[in-house]
């Protein structure tokens, strides 16, 4: 059986539990300071009841309700509290996977009764935190995370042969994990409505290697792993732009944050995707795999880059920008040539001034557009 850890409403639940006044209260998290020119990365319950999600911007929100309370994200905030939950399940002494900042996986190995032991892993979560976690139990890697979606927030559900198809009659597919895109449209326009339809016609679907090949990611059990899929960083403009160098410096701070999260995490990145938005391009999206790893904001802009210059788009007005780093592995290059060793001394020293003074302290100058 697997246990899935799926924190609610992370980022918002933090600021919550550091700040009293907030709880309970419709609250939004913005990924830059300036509350009406910025973008809802993160919503508490009470905001997402009002229609308010991720991805919305703040001044649509501030609409939906102006006494809206407004927090500006926090990363290293909420990953050194991801990284304590990590710590704490590391204390079950199971098999372990790091799915993301805010999701966590155990295999059930030796365990005859996992609702009484997700009762004691909420239990502590909450008590070290103040935070709550949905937690999910299934057979598969799939079902275990659809389980953690389905009572949220602070909710605990069993899916077993008892409840099987109870369940998945009962689920709309757009609740599925890979079932928000091309996917998932292209079951929904050939008449699939549920989860349980989609098992009638594809029962391989919801097995473990079904899974697997939907997600890309390596989920074998005894092949658990601590780091993340990925790790990214996007920004919504508070209007559409074609100055391309403005462009290129919202690309080259994303970069910066992404690559100062690797290090942190001492990995590297063979992949980067670049995800570009607008009114009149839609949604263009590419990613190029290169033979060397990298954590280096400059390198994966410059990689990002590329990707950009090959999509032919010819000054379109953007209005998101995202960068993600993939396919991730320890950070064990050891640099050679002297413009390496200069270049890695260089960012050691840089991430030392940040980490004493507050991040951005020091940073590309190119990145003062996007000031």
């Amino acid at each position: 059986m697997i246990l899935h850890v799926d924190m609610d409403a992370f980022f918002a639940s933090i600021e919550q539990a550091i700040n009293p006044r907030l709880k309970n209260k419709p609250l939004i998290i913005g990924s830059r300071g300036n509350k009406m020119h910025t973008v809802v990365c993160a919503a508490s319950y009470a905001a997402k009841a009002l229609g308010i999600h991720s991805g919305m911007s703040s001044r649509e929100a501030f609409s939906l309700c102006p006494k809206l309370e407004f927090v500006t994200a926090d990363q290293a905030k909420y990953i050194w509290t991801s990284e304590q939950i990590f710590e704490l399940l590391k204390g079950y002494d199971l098999p372990l996977n790091y799915a993301s900042i805010d999701e966590f996986q155990l295999e059930l190995v030796g365990y005859s009764d996992p609702l009484n032991l997700s009762k004691k892993i909420k239990e502590q979560i909450y008590a070290n935190f103040n935070i709550t976690a949905s937690v999910g139990i299934a057979k598969t890697w799939l079902l275990a995370k659809l389980a953690s979606k389905l009572n949220k927030p602070d909710g605990l559900t069993l899916i077993d042969d008892s409840n099987f198809e109870q369940v998945l009659r009962q689920t709309s597919l757009d609740k599925l994990c890979g079932m928000g895109g091309k996917t998932g449209a292209g079951f929904i326009a050939g008449g699939l409505k549920s989860c349980w339809d989609l098992y009638l016609n594809l029962p391989g679907f919801f097995d473990q290697e079904s899974y697997h090949n939907l997600d890309k990611a390596d989920k074998n059990p005894g092949k658990f792993n601590e780091m993340p899929k990925s790790i990214s960083h996007s920004y919504t403009l508070p209007i559409a732009q074609i100055n391309p160098q403005v462009i290129q410096a919202w690309i080259r701070l994303l970069s910066e944050m992404v690559a100062t999260r690797l290090r942190q995490q001492k990995l590297a990145s063979a992949t980067v995707h670049l995800w570009l938005g607008g009114p009149e391009i839609g949604n263009f999206e590419a990613q190029k795999t290169h033979q060397l790893t990298s954590s280096d904001g400059y390198e994966i802009y410059q990689r990002a880059v590329k990707i950009m210059s090959k999509s032919r788009l010819k000054d379109p007005k953007i209005r998101a920008i995202g960068v993600t780093c993939s396919n991730l592995s320890k950070d064990s290059y050891q640099p050679l040539l002297k413009e390496e060793i200069r270049r890695e001394g260089l960012i050691k020293a840089l991430d030392s001034i940040n980490n004493r003074f507050g991040e951005g302290s020091i940073h590309p100058a190119i990145t003062v557009l996007t000031r």
